[in-house]
C-alpha cells in the first residue's frame, strides 16, 4: 500500500519537472502554477529571475516563452509597476550617492525632485516614452521655475534632461526599460554664454580699491591663479609653497544641505594642480601670514581642566574667518560686490575672476595648453570652447605675426632684348 504522503512527494516532483529550456514551472500548494526563469545578472554578478503566474502549466509556459523571444528581441522589459519616481528615488540612493561628491548628489537631488518627479513620477517606468520626456523639456524651457514665473535656461534644461539619461541608462542595464528614450528628445539649442569679466584697468581699480581690505590677500591671489572659490577658501598653508612661489590646490570648501560647510576633494583628476604665482601675490601671502600668526596670538585661550585651549581654531586655512574657522562662500562674495560697489565698476559675478584671469593670459600670449593647467579643465577643447570670444583677435595677432618672418626675394623682371 502507498503511502498518501509518497503519493503527494510524487506529486510534487512531477509538477517541478520542467520542459528543456522552460525554466522553472510548478504547482503551488493552492493549485495556481508558478514559472521562473532567470534574464541576466545584477551589478554585483548575481542571476536575475523573472516570476510569472496562471492558472494552468501551459499559460504559465506561454508568458515564459514570450519573455524568451522578447529577451532574443531585446525588446524584454520586467513586469514591474515600478514608477518613474520611485526608479529615481532608487537610483539616487543606490547608483548616484555612493560616486559623486555629497553636492553634486544633492544637486542631483533637488533637480529630479523638484523639476522631474512632480511631471512624470507618476508614469510607470516601463510605459515611459520619448513624448512624455519631450513635454517636460518644453514645459520646464516655458515656466519651469519653481515660483512658476518665467522658464529654466536652456541650459539647465539640457542639464536636467542628461541627468535624466543617466537614470535611465541604470534602468536599461537592470532590464527595467527596452530603451533609453531620453535619447529620441530634442535638446534644446545651446546658448553661447557671453563671458564678461573686468578689463585689466577695472581690475587694477578693483584690488586697489581692496588694498585695506582683510580680503585683499584673497583677491590678488585670484587674480594671479584664477581659483575657483571652492578652491581659494579651501587653500591650506600646508599648500602653499612660500620658497618656490606655487600654490597646490587640495582640496576645496564647500556648502551641502546636509552638513553645512564641508571640505572635498578638487571636482576632477585635472583639478589636482599646481600653480606657479607670480612674485606680487607671493609677497603678500607672506605679509599675509605674518598677521595671522599675530592674530591667534592676540586671541588666546583658556585653561580648562589643566590644558590649555587656544581660542583660534587652526584648520591650517589660508582665508578664514577671525578665529580660524572656514569662511562662509556667501559672505566672500557680498565683501567682493561691496568693494566693486565701492569702487564704481560694473556688478560681475567673482566667478567671473576667474575668466578675467584667463582672458588676460591668453590676451598677453600665452598658450592655451598653459591656461588649461592652471584652470584645471579637463581638457584644452574646453578652454578654447569657454574662451572662443577673444580667439578672433588672437588669430589676428598670429597673421601678423608671420608677416614678421616672411622674406622672399622680389621677383626678377625679363627685359626684352
Amino acid at each position: 500500500m502507498v503511502k498518501k504522503s509518497d503519493q503527494q512527494k510524487d506529486k510534487k516532483k512531477k509538477a517541478h519537472k520542467r520542459g528543456h529550456g522552460e525554466g522553472t514551472i510548478y504547482q503551488r500548494p493552492d493549485g495556481r502554477w508558478t514559472a521562473q526563469a532567470t534574464i541576466g545578472r545584477d551589478s554585483e554578478g548575481k542571476p536575475k529571475r523573472v516570476t510569472y503566474y496562471g492558472k494552468t502549466r501551459p499559460e504559465v509556459l506561454e508568458k515564459l516563452d514570450k519573455a524568451r523571444a522578447e529577451l532574443k528581441a531585446g525588446t524584454f522589459v520586467a513586469n514591474t509597476k515600478m514608477s518613474v519616481s520611485q526608479w529615481i528615488a532608487t537610483w539616487l540612493e543606490t547608483y548616484a550617492k555612493p560616486r559623486v561628491r555629497l553636492s553634486t548628489f544633492e544637486s542631483y537631488q533637488a533637480l529630479l525632485t523638484q523639476h522631474v518627479t512632480p511631471v512624470i513620477g507618476g508614469i510607470y517606468l516601463k510605459d515611459l516614452r520619448p513624448e512624455h520626456l519631450q513635454k517636460l523639456v518644453n514645459q520646464k524651457l516655458e515656466y519651469g521655475r519653481i515660483n512658476k514665473k518665467g522658464g529654466l535656461s536652456a541650459r539647465t534644461v539640457r542639464y536636467i534632461l542628461a541627468l535624466i539619461g543617466q537614470v535611465l541608462k541604470q534602468a536599461l542595464k537592470e532590464g527595467l526599460v527596452n530603451r533609453n528614450v531620453a535619447d529620441s528628445v530634442s535638446k534644446p539649442k545651446r546658448k553661447q554664454h557671453e563671458i564678461v569679466p573686468l578689463t585689466i584697468d577695472q581690475t587694477n581699480s578693483f584690488l586697489n580699491a581692496a588694498r585695506d581690505s582683510r580680503h585683499f590677500p584673497a583677491f590678488l591671489l585670484e587674480w594671479a591663479t584664477g581659483l575657483r572659490r571652492g578652491e581659494l577658501l579651501g587653500l591650506r598653508w600646508k599648500d602653499v609653497d612660500l620658497k618656490k612661489g606655487a600654490i597646490s590646490v587640495r582640496q576645496s570648501l564647500i556648502r551641502t544641505k546636509s552638513q553645512g560647510l564641508t571640505f572635498t576633494e578638487p571636482k576632477t583628476k585635472k583639478s589636482r594642480r599646481t600653480i606657479p604665482i607670480p612674485q606680487e601675490a607671493l609677497t603678500e601671502l607672506k605679509a599675509h601670514k605674518a598677521r595671522q600668526n599675530q592674530e591667534k596670538l592676540l586671541l588666546g585661550g583658556e585653561t580648562i581642566d589643566g590644558v590649555y585651549v587656544p581660542n583660534y581654531k587652526d584648520n591650517d586655512l589660508v582665508f578664514c574667518r577671525g578665529d580660524g574657522l572656514p569662511m562662509d562662500p556667501r559672505g566672500f562674495t557680498k565683501a567682493f560686490d561691496l568693494i566693486l560697489s565701492k569702487a564704481g565698476l560694473p556688478k560681475v559675478a567673482f566667478h567671473d575672476m576667474r575668466h578675467g584671469h584667463a582672458t588676460m593670459l591668453l590676451l598677453l600670449g600665452e598658450h592655451p595648453k598653459v591656461v588649461q593647467e592652471r584652470l584645471g579643465h579637463s581638457t584644452i577643447t574646453m578652454t578654447l570652447d569657454t574662451y572662443s570670444h577673444i580667439l578672433p583677435g588672437l588669430q589676428e595677432k598670429a597673421s601678423s605675426k608671420l608677416s614678421t618672418v616672411l622674406d622672399i626675394k622680389e621677383k626678377p623682371s625679363h627685359q626684352e632684348g
